[in-house]
């Protein structure tokens, strides 16, 4: 069927079309393609680089609803993706280095030299947490050490813990986690915090009850433990100008060590949108994909017509995979009303 309005382009013909691509395949891509798949929209999931996203380094989650016994992260992405295929979308790993959206249909140009082409795209390629860089932190990613507290803070309880950070995400994620934890530490690299007002008021209420320390001036150097025993020690470094990573040589510079069960790095994230920067589609300052998000229905639009976001490259506030999968919902529900436009059916 020819889309209506739309001008002839000879590369339909020369490279492989879908009606519907979805690039990412955490819970927000697979979401929305297990709703495009059973709306028969001719769907094909980009898996990248970091398949199942940031869920996959949860060894489990307990707080998706329907697992009531916590499922493990990988397993529910598997679920999900055979769900979405079982419905006919199909689920291929690739890695996208541009689209270009100045012609319809659009064109998606993989990093191996291949094309496609599709009348309709959502962008679902989520947001990569920052990590620190230092040794110990990926053999210990998901045992013990954590990008999310909400996520994991629960299977630590009664352990003593610790947070990085200093923005307005590290201040909630530890004041939740004083909810489960003996005592949080929080490691800030200065002697002061930049989060809100709002925030730190609430930390040093817990400072003062004594739920809460906090370690200025202060770096991790080094992560030790086993993905097999979990976290023995974390070792700091710390200087009373701050930033001590940058004095290693410095005589004032201090080494220690503090015994934590767990360690959640709450420094910020990267959306995944640097192969959106050729086209029209609307970026916040931190790179964040911009969308209708009104009351009404459209709200996965972004500001070119056919492009549509879900999930943690829009969503810099609540990133849960609950959120995820809603929006991921919204955002094939939005599509589809789109090819039913282009199409006139």
């Amino acid at each position: 069927m020819t889309p209506k309005n739309t001008s002839s382009n000879s590369k339909t013909s020369e490279v492989e079309h879908r009606e519907l691509i979805i690039v990412g395949a955490g819970i927000a891509g697979l979401s929305a393609a297990i709703y495009s798949g059973r709306a028969k929209n001719n769907t094909l999931v980009i898996e990248g680089p970091e398949p199942g996203g940031q869920l996959t380094l949860t060894t489990e989650v307990e707080n998706y609803p329907g697992f009531p016994d916590a499922i493990n992260g990988p397993e529910l992405i598997t679920r999900m993706k055979n769900q979405a295929i079982k419905f006919g979308a199909e689920v291929r790993y690739g890695v996208i280095k541009s689209i270009d959206d100045t012609t319809l249909p659009f064109t998606v140009c993989m990093s191996d030299g291949a094309s496609l082409t599709s009348d309709a795209i959502i962008i679902a390629s989520g947001a990569s947490a920052r990590t620190l860089g230092v040794p110990g932190e990926d053999e210990l990613m998901g045992y013990g050490v954590s990008t999310c507290a909400t996520c994991d803070g629960a299977f630590f309880k009664g352990e003593d813990m610790l947070v990085v950070g200093g923005g307005d995400a590290a201040m909630e994620e530890a004041y939740f986690l004083t909810k489960f934890a003996n005592k949080v530490y929080i490691a800030h690299r200065r002697d002061s915090f930049r989060a809100e007002k709002y925030w730190v008021e609430r930390i040093m209420k817990k400072v003062e009850s004594g739920d809460i320390s906090i370690l200025w001036n202060t770096e991790i150097s080094q992560i030790n433990g086993s993905p097999e025993e979990g976290i023995s020690t974390v070792d700091l470094i710390s200087h009373p100008d701050g930033n001590p990573s940058l004095k290693q040589d410095n005589p004032d510079l201090e080494t220690s060590k503090i015994d934590v069960g767990a360690l959640f790095i709450a420094i910020g994230h990267i959306p995944n949108t640097d192969y959106l920067s050729a086209t029209s589609v609307e970026l916040d300052t931190e790179g964040y994909l911009l969308t209708n998000d009104n009351l009404h229905s459209g709200k996965t639009k972004t500001a070119v017509p056919g492009i549509f976001g879900a999930g943690d490259v829009v969503d810099s506030h609540y990133q849960q995979a609950i959120t995820a999968g809603a929006m991921g919902v919204q955002a094939a529900l939005d599509a589809g009303a789109y090819l039913d436009d282009l199409f006139d059916r």
